[in-house]
């Protein structure tokens, strides 16, 4: 078979190939691989290549294209992290940056760590609700191992980490997640990163970790929120005040995340759940179910189905009892249910036998006179 006819007979599959081709991101020999194995062409890769040719500067332009729109005010919070090499007290060290950006006015927060830990992504979030005074209504990520425990390519489906779900629980925000490889999905290619690096950072010394700090603040005060922005035509801050500050969701008054601890327990048959040792009542009538709690400013609540069943302060002790009395109203056996912890109450003394309720005269008499 010349040239021409190998090509001819790729001619009736060029939507087949379009779409092998996007699946596999432009390699063509895999391409040739499935041509063989599912549809039975046999083509050399030089075949391949020449077919796909237009359908691969069309890919290129797309992985190059951004399509650009807009969100509503309030409504996304992209995030992202990057490093770059600073000089910190006459030493050279590697930072890690954390950038927020608001999707409608796109005013920015950055915030310099030594690592980019889960913990550090956290608390970047937390300090962007912060200095925003509020919360967005969604987080955009891009698939960070810190935040994303899996993301399926082909069905788009997203397993977010246990911790970064309950700490979205928590601020009553919702999780999104880039589509794989295409961190373009974001909508804008704001270069949050770059642009930090490029003008709040190239060139500057610092002589602690904290004067880094106190640079971002300032830069971010007096750089980044007044700039014209270059798609917006305004500065972001005019922008954010106008329309986008009273679109967050007011912080409320809650201790940082990191200092919240939400975990699953089984509530045992002695009515309570364990948690560090010590044991906390609810519900007697809640035995056997699992139940979620919070421990946050040192009190322990208790939530079952969303809604609280149980609140105690947390006990300082270790291999201790918190019991609330109002827990055990009603139930059966509590203090042979292995509730060893509760008061036995004294059993009543036997009854005695009638017999033996006899005057003690009789007793004299049979005895043969009084004593």
């Amino acid at each position: 078979m010349d040239v021409s006819a190998r090509a001819s007979a790729l001619e009736p599959h060029g939507a087949w190939l379009a779409e092998r081709l996007q699946r596999h991101r432009g390699n063509a020999d895999v391409v040739r691989q499935d041509l063989r194995r599912e549809l039975g062409i046999e083509v050399s890769l030089r075949t391949v290549q020449r077919a796909v040719q237009p359908l691969r500067r069309e890919l290129r332009a797309q992985a190059l294209a951004t399509v650009r729109y807009e969100t509503a005010p309030g409504q996304q919070l992209q995030i992202d992290f990057g490093s770059t090499a600073v000089e910190i007290g006459g030493e050279g060290r590697r930072i890690h940056l954390f950038v927020a950006t608001l999707g409608y006015s796109r005013r920015c927060y950055a915030l310099a760590f030594l690592h980019e830990r889960q913990s550090a992504w956290l608390q970047g979030l937390e300090g962007a609700f912060r200095h925003f005074g509020g919360v967005p209504h969604e987080v955009l990520v891009d698939n960070a191992r810190a935040l994303v425990d899996e993301h399926d390519q082909q069905t788009r489906e997203v397993k977010f980490n246990d911790r970064f779900h309950a700490f979205c629980r928590y601020w009553g925000v919702l999780p999104r997640a880039c589509a794989p490889y295409r961190a373009r999905t974001k909508g804008k290619d704001e270069r949050g990163v770059g642009y930090v690096k490029r003008n709040a950072i190239a060139g500057h010394r610092f002589d602690s970790i904290e004067a880094l700090h106190a640079h971002l603040a300032r830069w971010m005060r007096e750089v980044a929120d007044t700039r014209t922005h270059g798609t917006t035509g305004e500065p972001p801050i005019h922008r954010f005040e106008r329309a986008e500050a009273a679109a967050l969701k007011p912080l409320a008054a809650k201790a940082p995340f990191l200092q919240v601890r939400e975990l699953t327990r089984r509530v045992h048959t002695d009515a309570c759940i364990e948690l560090d040792t010590n044991r906390y009542s609810v519900p007697w009538k809640l035995i056997g179910e699992t139940v979620t709690v919070v421990v946050s400013e040192r009190q322990v609540r208790v939530l079952y189905a969303g809604q609280e069943v149980a609140c105690h302060a947390q006990s300082p002790l270790r291999r201790s009892s918190v019991i609330e009395r109002s827990h055990l109203v009603g139930i059966v056996g509590a203090q042979y249910a292995g509730m060893s912890w509760l008061p036995r109450v004294p059993a009543p003394p036997p009854a005695v036998p009638a017999e033996l309720l006899r005057p003690l005269e009789q007793y004299e008499a049979m005895l043969g006179g009084a004593w």
